[in-house]
């Protein structure tokens, strides 16, 4: 099963993000970022330190490919470790998607 599904310029992951998968996660991502995406992390179930920098090798994918990410739905617990590492305002949210 795939971890991550492709809704036209919008990822959805469908897995942990954890240091168990983002190695798997960074793999299967790589073909996707053609143009312009936003990755959904409603889906997200569990989060450790590994998924804010997951997040941020995916803005520096994007910065080097000259498109642009934004993230949706961040869960409750990816809010608050992105908010006790001082990084939250660094990760581009769609607007009304913020906790």
């Amino acid at each position: 099963m795939s971890l991550i599904e492709q809704q036209g310029e919008r990822l959805v992951i469908h897995s942990a993000m954890t240091v168990e998968t983002v190695s798997a996660l960074l793999s299967e991502s790589l073909s996707l970022f053609t143009g312009n995406v936003e990755i959904d992390l409603g889906e997200v179930v569990d989060v450790d330190s590994s998924a804010i920098s997951l997040m941020f090798e995916w803005l520096r994918m994007a910065q080097s490919a000259k498109v642009s990410v934004t993230y949706a739905n961040l869960p409750p617990t990816m809010i608050s470790l992105a908010t006790l590492y001082e990084v939250l305002g660094l990760i581009p949210q769609r607007a009304g998607t913020a906790h």
